[in-house]
């Protein structure tokens, strides 16, 4: 951004793809007189005798600087969503924060110092690279979709033990290295550049794992450690042989499974050869196994069970 003549207008390049494209940004910040319209939601503080206003909605309303927010410091709910901001550094004063709603600014970071009481963080859509100074002790879940990030970094289990949902799609990652939380159960890392998941095989608590849409053909990375995983969205990889999925049966819980838009799909007995190699798997592409597959995939293996012992009985005879 950079001024222009007195006008105090800020020019907006537009970053990610190259563009000539320019939008004037017009310099507002957040004045009192706007909190004041922005301001709701009054309750108690302290030992009850006081009360403050505790929820600002902010949004859409094309600011470019919230210092004042620093003096601000009873509220518990903010959304400064949809604007263009490019620090929220004043907002480490508010220790009461619960949650903070800031999708859709120029945001580069979402540094903050940790903050006691936040639940919730959504900072999608921004120009974040990187994941570091995020370290709140009660936060719950966190939203960084659609932003710039190449690799995970500062994020540490030990301080996030509370963090059960991440969500990282549309970013840039190619590596899943870093994402060591043991305390989560849904990771969303669609739409980045993933070829494989090795990082992630510790986190036994995880219920839930989006991939859709990176560059997975193998599935040698997943193991007995993610105990939990119940749910495994992989539509839209590479994975060319219906035989990976035996790599799955490492998972116990793993009930529902998403392969669509793999090459495999293709196959004519994809679904019977992942319900062979899968037997509790209960849901593949959103579809339930019906009563039927399950009777087939039962046939096709007593016939294989029948044709090795066969074979190992004639392998006897011939004293093999």
């Amino acid at each position: 951004m950079s001024e222009s003549g007195g006008e105090n207008v800020l020019i907006r390049e537009q970053e990610g793809e190259e563009s000539d494209e320019e939008e004037l940004i017009v310099t507002k910040p957040l004045t009192e007189d706007l909190v004041g319209d922005c301001i709701s939601l009054l309750c108690k503080i302290g030992n009850g005798l006081a009360h403050a206003y505790v929820k600002l909605n902010a949004k859409e309303r094309g600011l470019t600087d919230i210092s004042i927010l620093s003096t601000f410091i009873h509220l518990r709910y903010v959304d400064i969503s949809i604007n263009y901001l490019k620090d929220i550094s004043p907002l480490s004063n508010l220790t009461h924060l619960l949650w903070i709603h800031g999708d859709d600014n120029l945001l580069s970071s979402a540094q903050l110092s940790d903050l006691p009481y936040l639940q919730v963080a959504s900072f999608a859509h921004n120009r974040i690279k990187d994941t570091e100074g995020i370290g709140h002790p009660l936060l719950e879940s966190l939203n960084l979709i659609g932003n710039e990030i190449h690799t995970i970094s500062g994020l540490d289990g030990n301080k996030l033990n509370k963090l059960h949902t991440l969500e990282l799609r549309g970013n840039r990652l190619e590596r899943a290295a870093g994402l060591y939380i043991p305390s989560l159960r849904k990771l969303y890392l669609a739409s980045n550049g993933l070829t494989n998941i090795s990082g992630l095989e510790r986190l036994e608590n995880l219920q839930t794992l989006h991939l859709r849409d990176n560059l997975l053909e193998h599935l040698d990375s997943f193991t007995g450690g993610m105990k939990s995983l119940q749910y495994l969205n992989l539509r839209g990889n590479i994975i060319a042989d219906v035989s990976e999925v035996n790599n799955l049966q490492n998972l116990p819980s793993l009930r529902a499974l998403v392969l669509a838009e793999n090459p495999c799909a293709e196959d004519d007995h994809y679904r019977l050869d992942t319900l062979i190699i899968l037997r509790k798997l209960e849901r593949l592409d959103k579809n339930e196994f019906s009563e039927e597959e399950r009777m087939e995939a039962d046939d096709v293996v007593r016939d294989r069970l029948e044709e090795e012992q066969e074979k190992e009985e004639m392998d006897l005879d011939n004293g093999l």
